[in-house]
């Protein structure tokens, strides 16, 4: 699951890794996407939704079964 949290909204969506994948790996590809790209798609329960880098303020990411959170201040 990743959490950004934006200037005035907390988006949420739902990543699949395989198990061999490590957060921090998912952090950097998360981090490069959003380097690449002004604005991307995100995929949550709620439905599809573009995301304008300028407006993230952190990003949390963490395992379902996980409460610990990384976030990345941005």
């Amino acid at each position: 699951m990743v959490c950004y949290t934006l200037e005035d909204d907390i988006k949420r969506e739902r990543i699949l890794k395989e198990a061999v994948v490590s957060k921090e790996q998912v952090i950097q590809e998360i981090v490069k996407k959003i380097e690449q790209r002004k604005y991307f798609l995100a995929k949550g329960d709620q439905g599809e939704y573009w995301i304008n880098r300028s407006s993230i303020r952190y990003i949390g990411v963490h395992e379902n079964d996980d409460p610990n959170i990384n976030l990345i201040k941005l």
